[in-house]
């Protein structure tokens, strides 16, 4: 035992944990290196030290390392107990030191499927979760961003697209590369990437057909044409989290390839106008409460894993999300060139096509039907019922009266119209929750085609949103646009419209939109 270790020995026992506690921070990223040293010096200070003796001490470094406001908000404060946060500390720099060593980037053998799903769960919630220290771990010390590279544009990379692609075949759309197209997105920074014509072919090479083939990747899990489903058709997965185990489903990977496709081919095509293309979580303004704007997204994950859906809202949408200006884009390739990819063709098809895109820009209100409280005695009010998924699931013939913070809704057959009415400011910030049966969107827009009217309604067990477009002159008739709110404030909607002549249960003509709020 050497004398510094003698001299350490006889502190007392809040100076030792304090010395310990700074040794293993001395920088902000990655794991106590500095601690071994010192818990290693003698048995007795490793007795005082040690994971299974002082948790106290781990609990205090993981909160030093990592956000837990959103983990406790959403979870509940039992995960924060010293013992769960010293195994979770534990856990998180276990993962971290497997991506940073690029262990499962690349196609190996044999493969480990079970520990790169449970790898890129931990990443995608420490994502949600993130406040500020998560994404400085992932980005600065595991390098994720790098990982995420390797795996969807490596010739081996483990998302198989550089080997299936260059098959003349589609990405696989599994658990993994959804998730991995999330963390993509999530740490996506346009503005890195050199402006050259190979950086350029490597990223539309995987996010184009991912994008743009509505018929090999879709939007959600339940399909999209059912406004109130009975259940989510895929399996939930059974992860730990905080020493707890959660079943949840996984975002689909479309929503997310739509966002990065406009993201970066706008940085590299230097898209002129005001529009920019959809701002990226980096580009979002620094707040110590990040997390809040990825609440729905975390409800929408454990929503859809219940063995029975809320007809409810349940936290997959926010009320009064919509309400404002937005403008964006929307894409279309040539008619014939997408019935030929509905009867078959292969990406090749995408690759070498012409994708035009228009600016639009959308001014929304959103209203409320509230029901009754359970204070009255009565369970459920009267509602709007439901009517054709290619008209927003709006009823035929009824009319809407727009008032000022209000309208009335009247539905043939009924006498009395239903009233639905805008969100306060407490809503929107959700101090105020009332009971919200369902949410209608109306609004106008413009683009290069003329102007528009919209009208929107949400689906309650995930937040998915339809809108029936509808142009004001001309031939360019009715369109059905739909997909998520991604984020919350600083949000995108992203989805794709589709022709409203084919029916709901047959691929139609589609392409994809992306719509941001007007700062």
């Amino acid at each position: 035992m050497s004398t510094e270790s003698i001299a350490l020995d006889w502190l007392p026992q809040e100076m030792l944990e304090n010395i310990a506690f700074f040794s293993a921070t001395v920088t902000d990223v990655g794991p106590p290196s500095g601690l071994p040293s010192l818990l290693l010096s003698c048995r007795n200070i490793y007795r005082r030290l040690s994971p299974e003796a002082n948790p106290h001490l781990w609990a205090r470094i993981f909160q030093h390392n990592f956000d837990t406001r959103a983990a406790i908000r959403r979870l509940g404060p039992q995960i924060a107990t010293p013992v769960t946060l010293a195994k979770e500390l534990r856990k998180r720099f276990i993962y971290l030191k497997r991506i940073r060593a690029r262990t499962d980037s690349r196609v190996r053998t044999p493969s480990d499927s079970q520990t790169l799903g449970e790898l890129l769960w931990f990443a995608y919630l420490m994502i949600l979760e993130n406040d500020g220290k998560n994404i400085k771990q992932l980005r600065d010390y595991a390098g994720m961003e790098q990982w995420l590279m390797e795996y969807w544009f490596d010739d081996d990379g483990a998302s198989l697209a550089s080997k299936v692609l260059s098959e003349d075949g589609w990405p696989l759309e599994n658990e993994h590369n959804s998730l991995a197209m999330w963390l993509f997105w999530f740490l996506l920074r346009p503005g890195s990437f050199q402006r050259t014509e190979r950086n350029y072919r490597t990223f539309s090479t995987v996010l184009k057909p991912t994008a743009l083939a509505a018929n090999k990747y879709t939007l959600c899990h339940t399909p999209w044409a059912d406004f109130l489903p009975k259940a989510c058709p895929l399996e939930p997965t059974c992860i730990s989290h905080y020493s707890n185990s959660y079943h949840l489903i996984p975002p689909t990977m479309a929503t997310s390839a739509i966002l990065s496709y406009f993201s970066l081919m706008s940085a590299f095509l230097g898209v002129r106008g005001v529009y920019k293309g959809p701002p990226t979580p980096n580009d979002f303004p620094s707040s110590p409460d990040q997390s809040f704007e990825w609440e729905t997204d975390w409800q929408r994950c454990i929503n859809l894993a219940k063995s029975t859906l809320l007809n409810q809202f349940p936290g997959s949408y926010i009320p009064g999300s919509m309400q404002g200006v937005w403008e964006g884009v929307f894409t279309y390739t040539e008619f014939t060139t997408y019935a030929a990819l509905l009867s078959g063709r292969s990406p090749s098809i995408l690759h070498n096509c012409l994708v035009a895109q228009h600016h639009q820009t959308w001014k929304l209100r959103e209203y409320h039907l509230i029901g009754p409280s359970e204070a009255d005695g009565i369970t459920a009010g009267e509602q709007l019922a439901l009517g054709d998924p290619l008209r927003a699931f709006f009823p035929p013939g009824i009319r809407i009266d727009e008032h000022s913070g209000c309208v009335e809704v009247h539905e043939p057959g009924k006498i009395a119209p239903l009233l639905y009415r805008q969100s306060s400011n407490a809503e929107v910030s959700g101090f105020e929750r009332p009971k919200i049966q369902d949410i209608i969107i109306l609004g106008e827009g413009h683009s290069a085609w003329g102007q528009f009217n919209l009208l929107g309604r949400v689906r309650p067990c995930d937040g998915f949103v339809s809108f029936s477009k509808e142009y004001m002159e001309g031939d360019r008739g009715r369109w059905l646009y739909r997909g998520y709110l991604v984020g919350s404030m600083n949000g995108n909607l992203s989805g794709r419209w589709r022709d409203t002549l084919s029916i709901p249960n047959a691929d139609g003509y589609e392409g994809c939109f992306v719509m941001s709020r007007r700062s």
